[in-house]
């Protein structure tokens, strides 16, 4: 299974720096089984985001999509519309869980718009950003994703 890491930060793309959310992003995936095979950073815009959302799993067929930033309440925070925009079903419960996740760390969880969804056999998932935070959502849903990635492809049990 092979992944892809996205981080939207208008700040990181304009002037570098570490990312740590995305190295965070990639240890979650591969502590899943995926082989993380791409990994890019983008500034918050749309078009760019749905542009590499729809590569990534229209052509390049990764299984598993993982982003990060843009999910909060500012202007610019778009990565949710951009994914809404992409995907052709919504997975609910896995943004769910990651923002009860966060319930018991900040007293601002409710604020992530972060969603996740479907698109062909490809799973999307939208993180915060901020590393710790990424941490937290990724305990919340590291033990569903291989099902759930098993299920999209076809292989996974009868229910």
């Amino acid at each position: 299974m092979r992944a892809a890491i996205l981080t939207v930060s208008s700040s990181r793309a304009r002037d570098g720096g570490l990312d740590e959310s995305g190295a965070r992003l990639s240890v979650l995936a591969e502590s899943v089984g995926a082989e993380v095979a791409a990994r890019d950073l983008v500034a918050d815009d749309r078009e760019p985001i749905e542009e590499r959302l729809r590569r990534w799993a229209d052509v390049d067929r990764y299984e598993l999509v993982l982003t990060t930033g843009g999910t909060g309440f500012s202007p610019s925070d778009l990565t949710p519309e951009a994914t809404r925009a992409v995907i052709e079903r919504e997975a609910p419960g896995v943004a769910e869980a990651m923002r009860l996740a966060s319930r018991e760390h900040t007293p601002n969880w409710m604020l992530s718009r972060a969603v996740a969804g479907i698109r062909g056999s490809t799973l999307i998932v939208n993180f915060p950003g901020s590393p710790r935070a990424v941490s937290q959502a990724g305990d919340a849903i590291a033990a569903a994703l291989p099902h759930a990635l098993a299920l999209i492809s076809g292989h996974g049990a009868d229910h």
